[in-house]
């Protein structure tokens, strides 16, 4: 196996190859976290799909620092890799990086955070935030109606400096929008992705409000403290108890299958992580053999709920990972 190195070294790097020889082409990919299964999850899939497809590839990690990926991706120009597949971090940091990118002609695949301008080549991959999240809530929200009595809900906000967690935020809103006799909102509780400002604002909004009976998450990570802050509050119960508040997540981790087998977990909003990663590799592929790709590739996702658990199990990532 034959290994890569970047400098500086407080660059978190891992290269892999599956040839001692350097002849075969090199992709640079580019995350700004491996802090959640998700992104793990990510990596693995766009390294696998490397592989499959004979490329070799150098990974650097930027740990939140819009800056440091700003010189990984420069590090990868100088390297010479082919193309770079980068999950950002966010929507208005990539934009030089594209931009350096398109000056060394390496093409550039987007994945995850659709970037804030459209100048430039890339090809952006991303989930459809918004109609998943509307599909998972609606779903949701039909179970609260067959209960035949009014839920007060809550939403856990990601952080709305990222354009997924205002595209979460919004599908939210939609789907409770249409069941006004059924759900009102009395809590948005902020989080910007981090599980102690998730446990102290879910168990503060449950304090204030004893009968929220329908809880919906931007995010399968933040369970856990969304979890604690339940039973602290005597809330977490599974379907079929008469104190089992109606529970709901997106993203489709390993927890969120678990629970959804548990039956604590109504529904959830699934990124096709297999898909996603592959579109992205695919699209550098594309890209530097000259063939047509869409600028932007949609994955449409899907809602994992307890009525097509067994159906759906088998495309979930976190059910495999």
């Amino acid at each position: 196996m034959s290994r890569y190195l970047l400098y500086p070294i407080w660059i978190l790097l891992v290269v892999c190859s599956c040839s001692h020889q350097r002849e075969r082409p090199l992709i640079g990919i580019s995350f700004e976290t491996l802090q959640t299964e998700y992104w793990v999850a990510s990596v693995e899939a766009v390294k696998a799909e490397c592989i499959k497809n004979g490329y070799d590839f150098v990974v650097a990690i930027a740990n939140g620092d819009a800056n440091r990926q700003f010189e990984q991706i420069n590090n990868f120009i100088s390297l010479g890799v082919a193309g770079i597949v980068i999950a950002p971090k966010d929507s208005h940091t990539v934009i030089p990086i594209i931009k350096a990118a398109n000056r060394a002609n390496i093409p550039i695949a987007v994945y995850n955070r659709v970037p804030a301008s459209n100048l430039g080549d890339y090809v952006t991959v991303v989930a459809d935030n918004l109609e998943i999240s509307k599909n998972t809530v609606t779903y949701m929200c039909e179970l609260a109606e067959k209960s035949g009595k009014k839920h007060q809900a809550l939403i856990v906000l990601g952080d709305l400096g990222d354009i997924n967690a205002v595209n979460r935020r919004a599908g939210f809103n939609q789907a409770v929008a249409a069941f006004p006799e059924t759900i009102e909102v009395v809590a948005e509780v902020p989080s910007e992705w981090n599980q102690e400002k998730a446990l102290a604002g879910v168990t503060n909004a449950l304090q204030a409000n004893p009968d929220i009976s329908f809880i919906f998450t931007s995010s399968d990570f933040l369970f856990p403290a969304i979890i604690s802050a339940m039973k602290t509050a005597d809330k977490y119960y599974p379907i079929g108890h008469e104190k089992h508040v109606i529970f709901g997540g997106f993203d489709g981790d390993a927890m969120a299958y678990r629970l959804l087998q548990e039956k604590y977990l109504d529904a959830d909003g699934v990124q096709d992580v297999f898909y996603e990663c592959e579109a992205s590799v695919q699209a550098v592929i594309k890209k530097l053999n000259g063939e047509p790709v869409e600028s932007t590739i949609i994955d449409p996702g899907f809602v994992i709920h307890q009525d097509n658990l067994e159906q759906m199990a088998g495309k979930m990532w976190g059910a495999s990972f």
